[in-house]
């Protein structure tokens, strides 16, 4: 295997013993909720089902990124080792961590002449962000360089399609995202908006359907579209969620059904403390490899 160590964000949505199994390095962020600072670390501090439900009672929760200290301090024990690092961060669109891993890359560059730290942006998140790091670690595998690996990543990270829609309004509206009106409409009406992330690693709204059979519909409908080889589909398919797994579970049923030559099963994964800070509960992300965003 080629010498150098993948690292990453924890907002990646995997779990613990990913990146374990994987000899992947993680970078913590933080988030606060009722006054204290907990790690956003695979809900080993809090679990899930407990943060969603303080979410569902009320409480915020607001999130802070690493800084390049942080990063360093995971980072400089690598290259003392002889080794590279290839660190994968969180899209750009959606957090200032990328130009936080860029102020540490420098300083770690410039200090060790035999080794160095390379930063991707990912321009992808939550699960989708952890299908473009298991890609990364399959290419590794293969037995590519760092410079290779990160160039196939750049030509390729843009393939990894995110596709979503929330049940749930309020943290949409407590967010900014939308007003106190539509969250009150859209909640009465069963109002489901399908979300995705664009070329530019950034949420952007795309539909609204009533009711989420539909919308659940639609999103494996718009794998279809997108996918790769279309239904011939045989790469991966990941799905995050945020405590509704049974709504998680309709989908994967239905593109298992639909894309019979997939890669394993569906990998169904938890929405993390961050992201999920961000979406609050009955949120399902779906997460493959496609068409080249664009818009």
């Amino acid at each position: 295997m080629s010498d150098f160590i993948i690292t990453c964000c924890s907002t990646a949505d995997m779990s613990l013993e990913f990146f374990e199994e994987n000899n992947i390095s993680v970078i913590h962020f933080h988030y606060t909720m009722e006054g204290r600072e907990y790690v956003d670390d695979m809900g080993k501090s809090m679990p899930f089902d407990i943060f969603y439900n303080k979410i569902k009672d009320g409480a915020t929760s607001t999130t802070s990124q690493p800084n390049a200290e942080q990063y360093m301090e995971v980072w400089e024990p690598i290259l003392k080792e002889g080794k590279d690092v290839l660190h994968i961060s969180l899209s750009s669109g959606i957090s200032g961590a990328y130009n936080s891993a860029c102020i540490g890359r420098d300083i770690l560059n410039e200090k060790y002449a035999d080794q160095k730290v390379v930063v991707l942006d990912s321009l992808a998140a939550s699960s989708g962000y952890g299908l473009l790091i298991t890609l990364a670690k399959e290419k590794q595998q293969e037995g590519i360089g760092l410079e290779a690996c990160y160039n196939w990543l750049e030509e390729n990270k843009l393939k990894v399609n995110h596709w979503f829609f929330s049940t749930d309004l309020t943290s949409y509206y407590r967010g900014g995202r939308i007003s106190a009106t539509s969250a009150a409409f859209g909640t009465i009406l069963k109002i489901c908006p399908l979300l995705n992330v664009n070329h530019e690693g950034k949420l952007i709204p795309r539909d609204k359907y009533r009711g989420k059979r539909k919308v659940s519909e639609e999103m494996v409908r718009r794998m279809e579209e997108h996918a790769q080889d279309r239904q011939a589909y045989n790469g991966k398919c990941y799905i995050s969620q945020s405590a509704c797994y049974e709504d998680a579970r309709l989908v994967a049923d239905m593109i298992e059904e639909r894309f019979p030559g997939l890669k394993g099963k569906v990998l169904i994964n938890n929405i993390g403390t961050v992201i999920g800070s961000h979406t609050g509960p009955g949120t399902v992300a779906l997460f493959f490899v496609g068409d080249k965003r664009v818009d």
